[in-house]
């Protein structure tokens, strides 16, 4: 039987419905809309779709949104000093830099971009404030990708407490968080990595697996137990053919598809898991529109707390 398909398109227009009374409450009161300052560092091509398609969801919800673009040639500097211009904005509740960065900007790049967004405008949920507030389970702010797999889990009535747990992944934006976020639901968390002795072994004990571990198909059948929930985090981009046919031997619709744009955008949960799995997110449809539909509610809670004070 194959899995049940987790709709995060659907999950995600339900967030967007209940946020839209929520923002023309506030503009009403405030006098101006929720304001979302975004910064896109070069011209990354993913990172463009991604930034255009966060300031349509914006605008649809009745924000306010501007995008500040800074050259692939920019240093640190620039953008440590653009982020502080953002700091003191009144007009900006939430500061969003999108990732990735230039690798000339440094290794540690983007740590210090978090450290210095303000922790109240925070919208992503990365400032080590936020991070510390996670920790203890009392959180405003927190990461929107790990939020939207909670609301997936919750929002399609999969149990947490209790469940098993694994999270394949273990980076500050997606593992880390996801890992608290599971605990605080009182699931048993287990967070897995390419170093984990016997990973497949691991992964096949949980009820609910995460997969964010950045590899396509990486997560096969032998991952998973049978009847077990598994959200797909991952977004790899597939450019050649001879990839697309590994992964969906005899697919002539993938095929087709590849051929005609080029690439092909893939999780990191290989396509055979749907026979043993008892559900799973789509890719693209899963996880991707809950991370721009929490983005949304993260600024209209980061303005009304900023009102408050």
């Amino acid at each position: 039987m194959a899995a049940r398909v987790l709709d995060g398109v659907a999950i995600g227009n339900q967030i967007r419905e209940e946020v839209a009374p929520a923002v023309a409450a506030f503009t009403k009161k405030a006098g101006r809309p929720p304001g979302l300052g975004i910064v896109l560092v070069g011209d990354n091509p993913a990172s463009e779709v991604y930034v255009r398609n966060k300031l349509k969801s914006a605008g649809d919800a009745g924000l306010f949104a501007d995008l500040t673009r800074l050259p692939a040639t920019a240093s640190l500097a620039d953008l440590l000093a653009l982020v502080d211009r953002l700091n003191r904005s009144d007009r900006h509740d939430g500061i969003l830099v999108q990732s990735p960065l230039p690798d000339a900007m440094g290794d540690d790049a983007e740590r210090r971009v978090f450290d210095v967004v303000r922790a109240d405008k925070d919208v992503d949920g990365f400032h080590p404030t936020n991070v510390g507030y996670l920790v203890q389970n009392r959180a405003t702010l927190v990461a929107c990708t790990p939020s939207g797999v909670i609301e997936i889990l919750e929002r399609s009535k999969i149990p947490i407490a209790g469940a098993r747990a694994v999270v394949i992944g273990r980076s500050d934006i997606v593992g880390k968080p996801m890992a608290l976020l599971l605990l605080h639901r009182h699931a048993t968390v287990t967070i897995a990595h390419s170093k984990t002795a016997d990973l497949p072994k691991l992964a096949a004990e949980a009820d609910i697996l995460v997969a964010a571990i950045g590899r396509p198909g990486f997560v096969t059948k032998p991952f998973v137990k049978p009847g077990a929930t598994v959200i797909d985090v991952g977004i790899n981009r597939l450019d050649t053919r001879a990839a697309v046919e590994k992964m969906f031997p005899g697919d002539a619709a993938r095929l087709a598809s590849f051929d005609k744009r080029g690439s092909m955008i893939v999780g990191d949960v290989h396509p055979n898991v749907a026979e043993v799995a008892g559900a799973l997110t789509p890719v693209p449809g899963g996880v991707g529109p809950l991370t721009i539909a929490l983005l949304l509610r993260n600024t209209l809670r980061a303005a009304e707390a900023r009102s408050r004070t």
